[in-house]
Parts: structure tokens; sequence; C-alpha cells
């Protein structure tokens, strides 16, 4: 038989239990991000970091995620003649940097494999 209220005719309220104290945020749980979602991430901060050259594709990453560590591995195509190893420097502090600001993880290696050089004429050259 339900309780009612005196004189209103409507079922009475309970009194809600005693509250435990509640657990932050922080403390509920965790966030994981799938290694795929952090190689997306390395991708597109390596076609960020690189002027688009036509014909060539589109820069890609693999990453392995350890705990909060992520070691990426960045494919690009690039220019030629150039400064590759300025290139590849500046595309391992982009990933890094963007990486690790998006995604809150250590990134200690960011491995930059040249796939293609792609022939690109300079202005006022000639032979």
């Amino acid at each position: 038989m339900t309780p009612v209220s005196a004189g209103t005719g409507t079922p009475a309220t309970a009194t809600p239990p005693p509250s435990t104290p509640l657990v932050p945020p922080a403390e509920r749980g965790a966030t994981r991000i799938a290694d795929r979602v952090v190689a997306k991430i390395a991708a597109q901060a390596a076609r960020e970091a690189l002027a688009p050259l036509p014909g060539a594709a589109a820069p890609h990453a693999t990453v392995v995620v350890a705990q909060q560590t992520a070691r990426v591995r960045v494919h690009v195509e690039l220019g030629y003649p150039g400064d590759i190893g300025a290139r590849c420097a500046a595309v391992r502090r982009h990933v890094t940097a963007r990486v690790g600001a998006l995604t809150d993880m250590h990134v200690p290696e960011v491995a930059v494999e040249v796939e293609r050089l792609h022939p690109t004429q300079r202005q006022g050259a000639g032979r």
C-alpha cells in the first residue's frame, strides 16, 4: 500500500537516503585514446609542418601508445632539391608539440621516414 500525504490524496515521497560523498571527476574513470586516433593527429601535424607539394601523397603515421607515452613514425614525401634534414626536424618538432598538446601524452620519439622525393622546379634556374 502506498502512503498518502495527509489531506491531499497524493502519494507521499520518501526522503532520500543519506548520500555518500561524491568521487572527484578525475578519479571516476579513465580516458583512453586509441592508437589510430593519435596516428591521425600525428599525420595532420605533419601536413601542417610541410608545404603542400603537388603530386605527393599526404603524410601518414603509425603510433604505439603505452600508458601515457606515444612513439610515432611519420611517412612523408618531400620536394627535391631542398634541405631534407631541416624539413624532417620541423616535422619532428611540430608532431611532438601537437600530439603532446592534444592528447596530453609524452612523445619521446618521432621517426620521420622520407618515402619519396619529388623534383621541384626552382625559380630562375636554368642550364
